[in-house]
């Protein structure tokens, strides 16, 4: 099932069921919890973020050419970072390039997001996918002088500005992604192909990454897991390629569909 967030003409938010159509039915109940598709057409005034995230939990490092590319060692464990829920943006609705704490650097990152759907913890690697709800697009979007020079040796400053995290257009439920790793994925900007590659080479696999989050540590339903980025990166080419304003930049997962946002 592909479920997308949405509020209505009367400003209120729902969850609805997307149909082969384009159409939505509404869902009755809770996402997290007990929920059924109902047979009333949803009423789509604008799309939002398929999550409202309680935590962005946030993998780097976690491709290998990736990592060579930013001339860092393959990592022993996985890298963690955390991205505010207020870093997160709608479908189509503009990331916004850093002005008081002004940024020229600004990158793209196409990843994975993994959205947990009950409480987990101690979770084994063997059972970790029962608790995941499902799937979605996410940019990963880093301004790298905040991140590298600007933030104290830690990389959220850099990482967690408003609008950036980008997640849609829908969640993708369990029953239609068996296999997170197994994944086309990629980043096109202004029409431009920038980063094209597969989930199946990431370092730390999904269930992987779940068991670790989850040592000794509760994942509420609601967490959004970004699970890395590929090589690619407007960092690490030459010449250097950063957002600008008036850009547009489209994340497509491999099914789950496209997500596109403008630069402002």
């Amino acid at each position: 099932m592909k479920i997308i967030r949405y509020s209505d003409t009367s400003g209120q938010i729902h969850h609805a069921a997307q149909q082969p159509d384009g159409t939505a039915l509404v869902i009755d109940g809770d996402i997290f919890g007990t929920y059924s598709v109902s047979d009333r057409k949803a009423d789509v005034a604008k799309l939002l973020a398929p999550v409202d995230p309680r935590v962005i939990l946030c993998i780097g490092l976690n491709y290998k050419f990736h990592a060579e590319e930013s001339g860092m060692a393959i990592p022993k464990n996985p890298v963690l970072f955390i991205k505010s829920p207020g870093a997160v943006q709608n479908p189509g609705d503009p990331i916004q390039l850093p002005v008081n704490l002004k940024s020229d650097s600004v990158d793209y990152e196409c990843e994975l997001a993994v959205i947990i759907g009950k409480a987990a913890k101690n979770v084994s690697k063997e059972n970790a996918l029962d608790y995941v709800l499902g799937y979605t697009c996410a940019n990963d979007v880093s301004a790298r002088d905040w991140q590298i020079n600007g933030g104290g040796g830690q990389w959220c400053r850099g990482k967690t500005f408003d609008t950036f995290c980008p997640l849609g257009p829908a969640l993708v439920t369990t029953d239609e992604i068996t296999n997170p790793n197994a994944l086309g994925i990629k980043t096109i900007l202004n029409g431009q192909t920038v980063q094209d590659w597969n989930t199946n080479d990431m370092i730390f696999d999904v269930p992987t990454l779940i068991a670790f989050l989850s040592a000794d540590t509760t994942l509420l339903p609601g967490t959004v897991i970004i699970t890395g980025t590929p090589q690619g990166v407007g960092m690490a080419r030459k010449p250097q390629l950063w957002m600008k304003s008036g850009d547009s930049v489209t994340i497509e997962i491999e099914g789950i569909g496209s997500l596109t946002n403008p630069v402002v």
